[in-house]
């Protein structure tokens, strides 16, 4: 079984040249609209209730968050390190146009330019899955990482679904991983899989 045995918060960036310096790929960034459940998954993927801030106000959150996590397989005592990236929600119409333009340029700047990212994760709301601005994100990723960077498609809130809604997404999305954090649906299968990718990069890397 494999779990984060570990996590701590690290430092806050406003953009890409203010994030750390690493020659490490090793970084597990977090995207996803306002008010999808970013904050509540990471507090659930690395059971630590307060880790990542889950606000009332969405779009609150401004600044790249970074947190230093640390996987174990309990069958090996193996452990893989990496980072967190909690990036500010994408989207969020609240906020000044002129603040908005910003806001969204560093996230841009941040994904094309920090070559320290090893996994992207796009969440989406299930009860949501055809917005424009989650295709365009997808799109984005798609034509903007390198071959050796992941892109991991998950849908929150699956348990807000009927069972009949919940077989139609994942038949439209095979790839994909259905989450419920409040009800811990999928976390197990998230946590193995983002272990398995960095286990892999860090025994090329070797």
């Amino acid at each position: 079984m494999i779990e984060i045995v570990e996590a701590k918060f690290v430092t806050s960036a406003p953009n890409v040249k203010m994030a750390p310096l690493s020659d490490v790929r090793d970084e597990v960034v977090f995207m996803a609209r306002s008010n999808v459940g970013k904050s509540s998954l990471l507090n659930a993927l690395t059971n630590h209730k307060g880790l990542a801030k889950v606000s009332s106000t969405p779009g609150k959150t401004k600044l790249i968050n970074y947190f230093d996590i640390t996987f174990m397989d309990r069958d090996s005592n193996e452990k893989v390190y990496a980072k967190f990236v909690d990036l500010p929600g994408f989207g969020y119409a609240k906020v000044s146009k002129s603040l908005k333009t910003d806001w969204e340029k560093n996230l841009t700047d941040f994904i094309v330019k920090r070559k320290n990212i090893k996994i992207f994760i796009h969440l989406i709301d299930c009860r949501h899955p055809h917005l424009d601005i989650d295709t365009d994100v997808s799109y984005f990723l798609t034509e903007h990482t390198d071959e050796d960077q992941a892109i991991v498609q998950v849908f929150t809130k699956i348990d807000k679904l009927n069972q009949k809604q919940q077989n139609a997404l994942r038949k439209e999305f095979p790839n994909a991983l259905m989450i419920s954090s409040a009800k811990k649906r999928g976390i197990t299968k998230l946590i193995t899989l983002l272990y398995t990718i960095l286990h892999g990069s860090s025994n090329n890397e070797n």
